[in-house]
């Protein structure tokens, strides 16, 4: 059985429809699942990367290529009512719900439909009180504990080199992005361009010029 490790944030539509898509993806192959809390703006941050919600025209295109893509594989989204929203109550909730900091799938899913389903506020403190009532953490969600967990979990995966959400991992190997799926998918199924050298092969291409 091979183990993935399933990096999000809620405020990515992309990590979304991963998370949807990915029973399907996955189906008929042994694996188990690890749903990894981080901050995807931590990550930004920390690479000197601007968020693809803060560059306009990108944005745009974002919001209709993510409804698209889940019209496309007949998932239910509606944007929420503003976006970008600061998502650490959430993550803080995700965090909180196991005393790992780990989620399961069932409070992962009601994270992500929280914010993804019905173009609500991801804020409103209504809601988020809803919310935590439904999922009974075991952690205090505004607590030094889970905010150092969540804090932890975002420098291990940076340590590993994980950069944007979503990234599975698997036996040390990232696939980023909802468009990784056929690559993850072929790596579960030992296809055998794994075992060639081109994975490692492209840390050794030089660097020809570097923007200033």
């Amino acid at each position: 059985m091979k183990h993935i490790t399933f990096y999000f944030d809620v405020i990515s539509p992309y990590a979304y429809l991963a998370f949807e898509r990915l029973p399907a993806a996955l189906e008929g192959l042994n694996y188990k699942v690890t749903y990894q809390p981080v901050l995807f703006a931590g990550l930004l941050k920390h690479h000197g990367q601007l968020g693809p919600a803060e560059i306009e025209p990108k944005r745009e295109w974002t919001y209709r290529q993510v409804q698209w893509l889940a019209h496309d594989m007949g998932i239910d989204m509606q944007l929420p009512a503003t976006h970008p929203f600061n998502p650490l109550a959430l993550l803080r909730l995700a965090v909180a719900s196991n005393p790992k900091g780990l989620p399961n799938r069932y409070v992962t899913e009601k994270l992500f439909h929280h914010v993804w389903q019905g173009g609500l506020d991801a804020e409103d403190l209504q809601r988020l009180q809803a919310l935590m009532d439904l999922l009974k953490p075991a952690l205090n969600p505004n607590g030094p504990e889970v905010k150092e967990l969540l804090k932890a979990h975002t420098k291990a995966a940076i340590s590993k080199g994980v950069f944007g959400v979503p990234t599975l991992e698997v036996d040390g190997k990232l696939f980023f992005g909802l468009d990784a799926f056929p690559m993850l998918v072929a790596y579960l199924k030992q296809d055998a361009w794994f075992a060639g050298s081109v994975w490692n092969d492209v840390l050794k291409i030089p660097v020809g010029t570097a923007r200033q």
